[in-house]
Order: C-alpha cells, then sequence, then structure tokens
C-alpha cells in the first residue's frame, strides 16, 4: 500500500487548484501555496515548472501515487498503441481503487485505495486487495456482503458533488459496478483541466 506522504488538502493548494472539487478543500478559502511563503509564490512558471506541475497534479488527483508507480504507468501507455496521453488517462482510469472510487462507493480516492487495501471488494467474484490492479472492459466489481453495511460506504452513495460517469453502469442497491469501456480525457469528470500533453513533454525531457 502506497504512503501518502502530503495530507490531501496540501496537495490542492501546492497545485494552486481544488484538484478533487471537494467542497471543504481550503483552496477554497485560502487560495495560495501552504507555508510561510505560500503567498509570496506566484511567480510565472517554465515550461519545465508547467509539465512538472502537470504531472504532480494528475499524479496527486490518483492517491498520490509515488514517482516509480506512475513511471510505469506512463511507460506502459507509451508501449501501447495511439496517443500516449489518452492511454496515460485510460490506464490511470483502470485502477481497481479509481473504478471504486467512480462508483461512488467510496468519498475520495484515499478511501478508495484503503477499501481495497483491506479486502472490501471482489473482481468478477474474486477477491482482489491490490488498489493499482487493472480492471478489464466487462469486468465487474462488487462490495463483500460482510462490507455493504459499512458506513463510509452508504454515505458516499448520498454525495450530490460528483455522478458516477457513463463509462462505468454502478448499481447501489447490489453495490456492484461494471467497468463498461476504457475512456478517454474528455470522457473522465475531473474537476479540474489535467494536462497528460505536459506530463509527456516532462518524460521526453527527464
Amino acid at each position: 500500500m502506497t504512503k501518502r506522504t502530503a495530507a490531501k488538502y496540501k496537495i490542492d493548494r501546492r497545485m494552486g487548484e481544488n484538484i478533487w472539487g471537494r467542497p471543504k478543500s481550503p483552496f477554497n478559502r485560502r487560495e495560495y501555496g501552504p507555508g510561510q511563503h505560500g503567498q509570496a509564490r506566484k511567480g510565472k512558471l517554465s515550461d519545465f515548472g508547467l509539465q512538472l506541475r502537470a504531472k504532480q497534479k494528475l499524479k496527486g488527483y490518483y492517491g498520490d501515487l509515488t514517482e516509480k508507480q506512475f513511471r510505469r504507468v506512463f511507460s506502459d501507455a507509451d508501449r501501447m498503441k495511439g496517443d500516449t496521453g489518452e492511454n496515460l488517462i485510460g490506464l490511470l482510469e483502470r485502477r481497481l481503487d479509481a473504478v471504486v472510487y467512480r462508483a461512488k462507493f467510496v468519498p475520495t480516492v484515499f478511501a478508495a485505495r484503503q477499501f481495497v487495501n483491506h479486502g472490501h471488494v471482489t473482481v468478477n467474484g474474486k477477491r482482489v486487495n491490490i488498489p493499482s490492479y487493472r480492471v478489464k472492459e466487462g469486468d465487474v466489481i462488487e462490495v463483500r456482503d460482510r462490507s455493504k453495511q459499512m458506513t463510509v460506504l452508504l454515505e458516499a452513495v448520498q454525495l450530490a458533488e460528483r455522478d458516477v460517469p457513463d463509462y462505468i453502469e454502478a448499481d447501489h442497491s447490489k453495490m456492484t459496478a461494471t467497468f463498461v469501456r476504457t475512456p478517454g480525457l474528455g470522457d473522465v469528470p475531473y474537476p479540474v483541466m489535467m494536462e497528460p500533453n505536459l506530463v509527456i513533454e516532462y518524460y521526453a525531457q527527464n
């Protein structure tokens, strides 16, 4: 299980955006970086700075993945046919913790990682406790029977701040979700603009 090295709201403020669109994010009140020098950091970013921030924002959105994990996903996307940026988004959305989050079984992507890690979900009837497990089109993700009455689950289903995207079919009465298709960048309901093209440029130069 990946260790989160920064408080999720501090990631918001470091990126200069409310990257999960959460109503409780302190960025909604303090639109500047964390720390005593946060308000003095609004300089113009270089091309490298823009590329780095795009990478950190995308990496942070999916639970603040480690650099090793994120680079591995990028390498897989780069080897695939088609547009590398679209492939990268598709692979990130195929992570089991991302699907659990998109299906509104949990309130945050961090909670999704923990939920999967603690063995609360199955994929096609088999228990999977690896958050980075890559689901395939047609896979059915289900909350295990003994976990279906968990408070975090029942509260997340009621959240009005986000909807289940159309590439996932969720049945909250049965606590199941089917991964219908791999999405492209335009299909994913990011609250902020993601720029995988800048991520590609970053890795091309580093």
